[in-house]
């Protein structure tokens, strides 16, 4: 039985999505460095790590 291929990075707009924020928040996160990225082209891309990075922050900072 063969496991789904699991993505290697998301894009911003992936991103925006899976935290429930609007894009042009997610754009100046990434823009700002708050949550880390990589240029690809005229993409930005976000491993999935980088955005678990970002949640812990936020969970650090809250408690």
């Amino acid at each position: 039985m063969s496991q789904p291929i699991q993505p290697k990075w998301h894009t911003v707009s992936e991103v925006a999505q899976m935290l429930g924020y609007g894009l042009s928040k997610t754009k100046q996160l990434v823009a700002t460095g708050q949550i880390r990225s990589i240029k690809d082209g005229g993409n930005r891309r976000v491993l999935p790590i980088w955005v678990d990075d970002y949640i812990a922050r936020l969970v650090e900072e809250a408690a």
